[in-house]
């Protein structure tokens, strides 16, 4: 029999991953995802908006953009603090505040909507997760999410980590947020109706080694698997990347334009 998922010494190291380097760098670049985001679920001046595993706040400024009153959650303080710089750029009014996608820390129905980009699909305990999406929006309230597919860019690049850095067993996979079955599930009576749209964001980088340099040097997960390599290791590993990268990529040899499929999920609180 398996043992069971130690879920708090998981997130522990995950809150370290994710930690390390400065997500902001990338975070940044997909903006666009999370204005997308926000007029898929329609928000509406003055509306309580939560941002959970808010990153560096790309749908929590664009709820900000649009005069709802924003709570911007993640668990990794450094990176609410990067979101907190942007909106003071753009004098914006957010409450940040630390927070546990698995155990938010607000009442039954506090909001109007609640947001996630690429950031709730990487807590470990999906089904935990879900309920706390759910608790907190008041009935007919809107809970949008986007989440790379299994066979996104992403998706298809923790494959290639799981390969050197194995994931625990017992986990499942993040890419299964990006899969409108497995949220069907998820939220099941909770869920008056589900909205689901294909999408897809393109990394616009100079050539494959850009690509790897960036997110070798800013992106947690992937920082954490080259550390945890010999130097033969980290070598084949990004072979691995550079082959994946290049056979998605279409825009020749002078550059590097990569779409990476995520799947636009917009949930109806019943």
């Amino acid at each position: 029999m398996n043992a069971p998922v130690d879920f708090t010494a998981l997130k522990t190291r995950q809150q370290a991953a994710w930690g390390t380097g400065d997500y902001a760098v990338i975070g940044t670049t997909l903006q666009i995802v999370g204005e997308t985001l926000a007029e898929a679920c329609d928000l509406k001046t003055d509306e309580r908006v939560l941002d959970v595993a808010a990153g560096n706040g790309n749908a929590t400024l664009a709820a900000a953009r649009r005069g709802c009153r924003v709570t911007s959650t993640d668990y990794v303080g450094s990176l609410l603090e990067r979101g907190a710089e942007r909106a003071r750029a753009e004098r914006l009014e957010v409450t940040f505040q630390t927070a546990d996608a698995e155990a938010l820390p607000f009442a039954d129905a506090s909001f109007d909507a609640a947001l996630s980009t690429f950031g709730v699909m990487f807590a470990p305990d999906h089904a935990r997760s879900a309920a706390e999406l759910a608790r907190v929006v008041r009935p007919g309230g809107r809970i949008g999410l986007a989440s790379w597919t299994p066979d996104s860019l992403i998706g298809r690049m923790f494959k290639v980590l799981g390969r050197y850095l194995p994931p625990p067993a017992g986990v499942q996979p993040p890419s299964l947020w990006g899969t409108e079955a497995h949220l069907r599930a998820l939220f099941g009576d909770s869920a008056a109706a589900v909205q689901a749209t294909p999408r897809h964001f393109a990394f616009r980088y100079r050539s494959a080694a850009h690509f790897i340099e960036v997110f070798r040097t800013w992106y947690g997960p992937v920082n954490k698997a080259f550390a945890a390599q010999t130097p033969e290791q980290a070598e084949a590993l990004a072979a691995e990347l550079t082959g994946l990268l290049d056979s998605q990529n279409r825009a020749g040899p002078a550059s590097l334009v990569v779409p990476s499929e995520y799947l636009e999920v917009v949930v109806t609180r019943a």
